[in-house]
């Protein structure tokens, strides 16, 4: 049986995943595929580094080139990182007719559909299941699983470092600060976590689903971002009093043609599911016009669930390679973008609210609410001994988010309220 040859660009983490599973797993993977899957070559940023996995010296390569231009490799898994010489190579590769697997969500998310094309365009494979959520089938899921349903709502928890600070401020009454180190110093956190903290991963993972999800060519700046730096241990201590988990959700929904998508902090219902996804683990809820709500939990970052995938995905390109429907299967974006406006974006909010203690405030509060016609679930006002005034809690029923602007920007000008604390979506 003829070998399927191999280019691997990067051995860091996932890369090194990757060769465990490939040489480990062998035998299954040639009787699944019916001819053994081999590393050609690999590219590396430095030779004579010491690595956790022993590597053939003569397959390593500092040279990318040579491996995208090499005639006797098949597929190239990329799994380097990077994003405007990444994607250089990748379309080099497709030009010369080799197949992709990547892990890269910045390549997928900002050059996806560009790719997909190219591929399209030479009958190439591009697959990117270790893109989102590690080792969740999340990508594979809204291809195929879905493909037969109209999703609604892709509700997700796809950051695992954002995840476990949250989750640690909730079980422990830690602060945000000190949860960040912790995360820092046990490898969770990069030394600068402002792509994780601040939802820039989490909107290019939700880019990626709500391109898959909608059909629709969803762009990275379509996304309403914000991170969780500014989620108090107090907005926490509140959330759980009202039976809510605070969680970074990516929510990307669907009402007819027209959709949104946002990251940002959540209230999540305690009886949701998704509520009780703790530590760096990702899930991801997914509600179809049929087949109604389903999710899918594991394991969203680490070295074997992510190679796992990127395998997976190896595996998929090469039956396809048997088969000759290399190609086929690229789901490019084929239906015209429309996001919905602020006045169509409707859920429930959270507020907190430093106010003054005195007769007649919260009846000035609700005439507010009233005025923009939005309903309130619960009202909860308590004195704050550490503050001069009461606080009130706030839950509204759903209210657009151009009314709730209206709300928020007319507190602005009252004296009775001292600050606005905190404004929070709810979910569940």
């Amino acid at each position: 049986m003829k070998p399927v040859k191999i280019g691997l660009l990067g051995l860091g983490t996932v890369g090194t995943g990757v060769v465990r599973i490939l040489e480990g797993h062998q035998e299954d993977l040639s009787s699944q595929v019916g001819s053994p899957i081999v590393i050609e070559k690999i590219a590396v940023k430095t030779l004579d580094k010491s690595r956790s996995i022993d590597v053939d010296p003569r397959k390593l390569t500092e040279d990318p080139w040579s491996v995208i231009r090499d005639p006797e490799i098949d597929v190239i898994v990329e799994v380097m990182g990077g994003v405007d010489q990444t994607k250089a190579y990748i379309l080099e590769a497709l030009e010369r007719g080799k197949h992709i697997v990547t892990a890269n969500k910045d390549l997928m998310a900002l050059y996806g559909s560009e790719i997909l094309a190219k591929a399209m365009e030479h009958q190439c494979d591009v697959f990117y299941e270790a893109s989102v959520a590690g080792g969740i089938p999340i990508i594979r899921t809204l291809i195929e699983g879905f493909s037969s349903d109209r999703i609604m709502k892709i509700m997700g928890i796809v950051n695992g470092t954002t995840n476990y600070i949250l989750s640690k401020m909730s079980q422990e009454g830690a602060s945000y600060e000190d949860v960040l180190k912790e995360a820092q110093q046990l490898g969770y956190a990069e030394s600068d976590p402002t792509s994780d903290v601040e939802g820039l991963d989490a909107a290019r993972k939700m880019t990626i689903l709500g391109t898959l999800g909608f059909r629709t060519n969803v762009e990275l700046n379509d996304v309403h971002v914000r991170g969780i730096s500014s989620v108090s241990r107090e907005d926490i201590l509140y959330a759980k009093r009202l039976g809510y988990e605070m969680k970074l959700l990516g929510i990307a929904e669907r009402q007819d043609d027209e959709f949104s998508i946002t990251v940002q902090p959540t209230m999540v219902k305690k009886t949701h599911p998704i509520a009780a996804v703790n530590g760096v683990y990702n899930a991801v809820y997914v509600h179809g016009e049929a087949v109604g709500e389903t999710m899918f939990y594991g394991a969203g970052a680490g070295e074997m669930p992510t190679a796992t995938s990127v395998v997976a995905d190896l595996v998929a390109v090469v039956k396809n390679l048997k088969l000759g429907v290399n190609g086929l299967k690229a789901i490019v974006p084929y239906k015209p973008k429309k996001l919905k406006t602020d006045e169509q974006i409707a859920y429930k909010n959270f507020l907190l609210l430093h106010v003054d203690d005195k007769a007649g405030v919260l009846a000035q509060i609700t005439q507010v609410f009233a005025e923009y016609e939005v309903s309130l679930e619960s009202v909860v006002q308590s004195p704050n001994t550490n503050l001069d005034g009461a606080e009130i809690m706030i839950v509204t029923h759903n209210a657009s988010k151009a009314s709730m602007n209206k709300v928020l920007a007319h507190f602005e000008s009252l004296d009775v309220i001292h600050r606005i604390k905190s404004v929070y979506r709810v979910e569940g």
